[in-house]
């Protein structure tokens, strides 16, 4: 969590304003600002969404009421919008989470190799139910996955519709991470599923060198292939949703280990690791992820709005 500044708002709506969820550095990178923060009874924690100074208010609150009416799993819910408020904003109650650019700060570096997998197994499966659905989710980007014990959510839904209208041109828009968009999507092309797997191309790739944009070579060896594949410039040669989680969430062959003498040994299977307090549906979080995620939610508990705050309570 981040320390209130200057230009952070004290409340919003009927919430208290407790810490930011973005460190300074990341808020350029996330579709809109997002905060922790607490009811004026103390009753209720959430996480509040507001745009960004500048962004279209109405577009970005369209894009809110829809995710509020998906009910996907997988995806960050939305129990609150308020488009009447200055400035709009929606929320949800709050769970301990990190987005990928913090658990990665977190974890000293790029993930574990089957980490990532079934991080991008997990995240295709939700773009694959929603893109079934006839919905493209349209804002994946390293901030808008959000890492927790139960998983990872997908957040920043319509983040690209609400950038731009079809039409003009999206590159450069304030809170799209460039390495993310679709090329069809920058040219202010309307979003589609395919566009969705090239962001989560992207995602991967992050995730395991810390770029959106690597050297095929910086990539492990088993993701080369599904995350190259994802992000070809003709959405046509991309690999849907649904496949690529499927390809994702298959085990990789073993690797016999070879025995000294002149013999041709049988192979020798690799051992499967034991499961530990760490494993979880549907991954393994890293120790240091974990630790961050039980800091934030020990910080959580006992913060207090500012002082200043109250004199200014709505």
């Amino acid at each position: 969590m981040r320390r209130l500044c200057q230009d952070d708002p004290l409340w919003i709506g009927p919430y208290a304003v407790l810490a930011g969820v973005d460190e300074e550095a990341e808020r350029h990178r996330t579709p809109d600002r997002r905060y922790v923060a607490r009811s004026a009874d103390g009753r209720r924690t959430v996480l509040v969404h507001v745009p960004h100074p500048g962004a279209d208010p109405g577009r970005w609150v369209a894009e809110a009421e829809e995710a509020r009416r998906l009910a996907i799993p997988g995806l960050a819910p939305v129990a609150e919008v308020d488009r009447a408020a200055v400035p709009v904003w929606h929320a949800a109650p709050y769970t301990p989470v990190l987005p990928l650019t913090a658990a990665l700060a977190a974890h000293g570096g790029p993930l574990p190799e089957d980490v990532v997998r079934a991080l991008g197994a997990a995240l295709a499966r939700t773009l694959a139910t929603a893109h079934a659905r006839g919905v493209a989710h349209a804002g994946l980007s390293p901030a808008a996955v959000l890492l927790g014990v139960d998983g990872p959510l997908l957040a920043c839904f319509g983040a690209v519709r609400a950038a731009a209208p079809e039409g003009e041109q999206r590159l450069g828009k304030p809170g799209l991470d460039p390495g993310c968009l679709a090329p069809e999507q920058a040219q202010g092309g309307r979003p589609r599923p395919l566009g969705d797997v090239y962001a989560l191309g992207a995602v991967l790739s992050y995730a395991s060198t810390g770029y959106t944009v690597p050297e095929r070579e910086e990539l492990p060896a088993s993701l080369r292939e599904p995350i190259t594949a994802c992000l070809t410039r003709d959405p046509a040669r991309r690999p849907s949703a649904a496949d690529l989680a499927a390809g994702l969430s298959a085990p990789l062959p073993t690797r016999p280990q070879a025995l000294p003498g002149p013999l041709a040994p049988e192979p020798v299977p690799v051992p499967v690791p034991v499961a530990t307090v760490l494993d979880g549906p549907p991954f393994a979080l890293p120790a240091r992820i974990v630790a961050a995620l039980a800091r934030q939610s020990a910080g959580v508990l006992v913060a207090t709005p500012p002082a200043h705050a109250q004199e200014k309570r709505p």
